[in-house]
């Protein structure tokens, strides 16, 4: 054996070509799917005494196992590893990380958990006691500058903690009424002094203060009502009264307090500067209405082109905002082109910009000559809720003429015949249609009641990784982002620490059932002066999706999530994030009638978008969202925003062209295992089941009447049968569906190269570029496929119970029907329903269809 195994030094070598595969047990050509362990000089003769040491008698062992597996040694084509070398990888292989989701039992609202309802109220988080300080006013203060006048602020002080209000330059009444908060868990004192002091240019002048007993602070608890403000007498150091009062209210509550949001925080006293606060507060976000805004461009009459002798090649202009669309070129080549062509796009509310129109004509290749234009405010629009149409109105078209430098307009002016109207029966899609958390109209009209209520308890996240680096070290400043519908909320910001605890709640309506929640976790880059670097984004840390369909209600779930991010080099844990989670329904009726209704509004259906349609108005719509939210104060920012609506998703990735065959695959393995059971069957592999099998064929043939109650009995069965392994915890993301964990850093950096690709040639861009788009194309259509699957594996796997639960009962029902109902009657009733003639046909998908396209796939795990 040692004249065969090669030396040591040769596996230590990084350079060698060869390298041993543990799994195969031979030598290969090294890869770069995998990278051998590097050993230096010193430590092989440090592994080699080790193991010395430890196996006593090694050289009769190794004879005894020779002798005894000499057989098998002969038949290997390569021999076999050194102990050493595999001894040291196994030493030095790093632990694989834990991506599976934890359930936990949490102190919920200081109340204790009964079944799976809680006995208090704010009740999906941990409470966490405050110290509040309201500083409302203050009246008669002396004077201590020289003219007589004084500059006061007060100064809260807390132990090692002290908060500031603003100050105002000569005034003796100040009113400041601000709020401070101090974490219960961190207080180190047992007193709390309020000082009301006058700032100067050298040292701040005392000019009064407040002391109160900690131990003699009321406590309140919503819904009590606030505790009314004081008036106390100011204080100098000896104790003795001074000239002055000073309005407090000081009071223990928790975070559900009213005071809680707008209160500056002892966590966050080495924030300094207004806009830096601001940003680290908890603030409720609206996205902005959306619209579509339909452009039918019917026609236009007595344009004036500039060559009179030349047929002129006419196309219509559009924009709204940043965006731009054009009508082909009029087939009529006169001066009374015809077009009868839509153009949509995605407009905001309130309408700041008006819809731009203008008539050019192709002069040259690259010339175009603007004919006229006009441009029309779209607040000023008619709105259609529904199909019917819309009355057509023809526009005047301005023309400008340049005359000495100035714009002239002309008096004649041509006319546009046009359609025009803000559509509010479509869902404007702002999110990808696997991930939507909203599917109502734009019209307030056409909404139907709510069906229940989602709320959210954002509880701690543990683990995080260090995003940036303050002073020399490590440091992350963590705040979540949850969007569901329209409302997005954010939490406040934990300053420097890696395990923040938020213990936020939040509601929402629900109309839909069969939506996503979206929760995020980002590192907040605008503090300690992020402001001045422009350049600066907040990075993202992990996000979560959960489908409302997939949880029981009035169930309380607290699981702790696991956050993955995919970076150029892997998969990568960045923490997890504890989430408490409870869907309320009002009405159980109502959410099982919502499963045989459309997943869109109908004019999805009556007059469907083009997939390139919907592509780009969801691109616009996008934008437009996060324009708006950038614009508020403070901005919820554009990469926030991105990141919560999986802007790019659709781009080309190898990694999930994989995952999605093998998601089909998956599916597809159900029919390959009942083929290969059934030619267990026909090979007589089990003589007692071939039997069974054979007489139960022989009854169906000769009652064929029993074989579709037999079939939907069956599936009744089953369904009853796989209730006992329904999953008992919301979905979340799963690498190894996604194929993340095992992605090659060359698919990683095909993945997050940019859009067009950064390769120098020209050639291998065009067919690179050309590849990625022809190959995100098949990328999709292969996920809807699996989705499709999945769908139909949802049916009794009680991922969504409520599905289920119709479909066993629908399968119960129908088993019993057909079982009395004639074989011939049931078979010509639906061969009758199927070739019925158009005319009896209803234009919107039927209720099978609906009840199919709301279960729930495996997409939601998708990372």
């Amino acid at each position: 054996e040692k004249k065969k195994r090669p030396p040591l030094k040769d596996y230590a070598k990084p350079s060698s070509p060869h390298v041993w595969d543990f799994k195969t047990e031979r030598y290969v050509l090294r890869d770069f799917k995998w990278n051998p362990p590097r050993f230096c000089s010193a430590t092989v003769p440090c592994v080699v005494s080790t193991l010395k040491k430890k196996s006593g008698n090694c050289r009769k062992s190794k004879e005894k196992k020779t002798k005894t597996t000499n057989k098998r040694a002969t038949k290997k084509l390569s021999p076999s590893p050194p102990s050493i070398v595999s001894q040291a990888y196994k030493m030095q292989r790093p632990p694989p990380e834990d991506f599976s989701l934890k359930e936990t039992r949490p102190h919920l609202g200081g109340g204790k958990i009964t079944g799976d309802k809680l006995t208090s109220t704010y009740d999906l988080v941990e409470q966490m006691q405050y110290l509040y300080v309201r500083v409302v006013k203050a009246k008669e203060l002396p004077g201590k500058d020289m003219t007589g006048s004084c500059d006061p602020y007060v100064e809260v002080k807390l132990g090692n903690y002290k908060g500031t209000t603003r100050h105002f330059e000569k005034k003796s009444n100040p009113e400041w009424n601000q709020v401070f908060a101090f974490s219960k868990d961190r207080i180190q004192a047992s007193f709390l002094e309020a000082t009301v002091k006058d700032k100067d240019f050298v040292k701040d002048d005392l000019i009064g203060r407040v002391v109160f007993d900690l131990n003699e602070v009321p406590k309140r608890v919503p819904p009590d009502s606030p505790l009314a403000p004081q008036w106390y007498r100011l204080e100098d150091r000896k104790g003795d009264k001074v000239k002055g009062e000073l309005m407090l209210a000081v009071w223990f509550g928790t975070q559900a307090d009213e005071a809680f949001p707008e209160a500056w925080h002892s966590d966050a006293a080495t924030v300094s500067g207004t806009d830096a606060l601001a940003n680290i507060r908890s603030k409720v976000y609206l996205s902005p209405k959306l619209w579509y805004l339909r452009v039918n461009v019917i026609e236009a009459q007595d344009l004036m082109p500039s060559d009179k002798g030349r047929y002129p090649e006419v196309y219509v202009k559009a924009i709204v905002g940043n965006q731009a669309l054009r009508t082909r070129v009029s087939q009529s080549r006169t001066i009374n082109p015809m077009w009868n062509e839509d153009l949509m796009f995605v407009a905001a509310e309130p309408f700041e910009e008006p819809l731009i129109l203008s008539v050019e004509d192709r002069v040259a290749p690259n010339k175009d000559e603007v004919l006229g234009r006009c441009a029309i405010p779209l607040q000023y629009l008619d709105r259609r809720f529904d199909h019917k149409p819309v009355n057509s109105r023809w526009y005047n078209l301005e023309k400008h003429i340049i005359v000495d430098g100035e714009k002239k307009e002309t008096k004649f002016a041509s006319r546009i015949h046009m359609r025009i109207c803000l559509e509010g029966g479509y869902h404007v899609l702002d999110e990808s249609t696997h991930y939507s958390s909203d599917l109502r109209p734009t019209a307030k009209q056409l909404w139907k009641p709510n069906i229940g209520v989602l709320e959210l308890g954002i509880l701690n996240a543990t683990g995080l990784m260090p995003m940036k680096t303050k002073d020399g070290r490590g440091t992350t400043d963590a705040y979540c982002v949850a969007k569901y519908g329209q409302k997005w909320i954010r939490t406040r910001t934990i300053i420097d620490s890696f395990t923040p605890r938020w213990n936020e709640q939040y509601t929402w309506e629900v109309f839909d059932p069969c939506t996503v929640v979206t929760v995020g976790v980002f590192d907040n880059c605008h503090l300690h002066g992020g402001e001045k670097n422009g350049g600066a984004k907040d990075s993202r840390v992990g996000k979560v999706r959960i489908r409302l369909s997939t949880l029981e209600t009035d169930r309380v779930y607290t699981h702790s999530y696991p956050l993955l991010v995919l970076h150029p080099n892997g998969v990568k844990k960045m923490g997890e994030i504890h989430l408490a989670v409870r869907f309320t329904c009002s009405s159980l009726l109502n959410m099982m009638y919502m499963y045989s209704l459309p997943l869109l509004p109908k004019m999805h259906y009556i007059h469907p978008l083009t997939v390139s349609q919907l592509d780009n108005l969801r691109h616009q719509a996008t934008q437009i969202v996060s324009m708006r939210l950038t614009r508020a104060e403070p901005p919820l920012r554009k990469e926030v925003v991105e990141y919560m609506l999986d802007v790019g998703s659709h781009m080309w990735s190898m990694r999930r062209s994989k995952a999605n065959f093998f998601r089909i695959m998956g599916v597809l393995s159900g029919l390959i295992a009942v083929g290969k059971w059934f030619e267990q069957i026909c090979n007589w592999k089990n003589p007692i089941t071939t039997v069974l099998i054979h007489l139960l064929f022989i009854i169906l043939v000769l009652y064929p009447e029993l074989i579709l109650p037999t079939i939907f009995l069956y599936l009744f069965l089953i369904g009853v049968w796989y209730y006992r392994w329904r999953p008992r915890h919301p979905p979340h993301m799963d690498t190894r569906l996604s194929h993340a964990d095992s992605a090659h850093p060359d698919e990683l950096d095909e993945e997050f190269d940019t859009f067009p690709t950064s390769r120098p040639s020209d050639i291998v861009r065009m067919r690179y570029d050309r590849l990625r788009s022809i190959a995100g194309r098949i990328q999709t259509v292969v996920g809807d496929l699996a989705t499709q699957g999945e769908r139909l594996q949802s049916l009794l796997s009680w991922r969504d119970p409520r599905a289920t639960a119709l479909f066993v009962l629908f399968c119960l029902i129908a088993a019993v029907i057909l079982y009395v109902t004639p074989f011939q009657v049931v078979a010509l009733l639906i061969g009758i329903y199927v070739l019925r003639h158009p005319r009896f046909r209803y234009r919107l998908p039927s209720v099978p269809l609906n009840f199919f396209r709301r279960l729930p796939a495996r997409t939601d795990c998708m990372l």
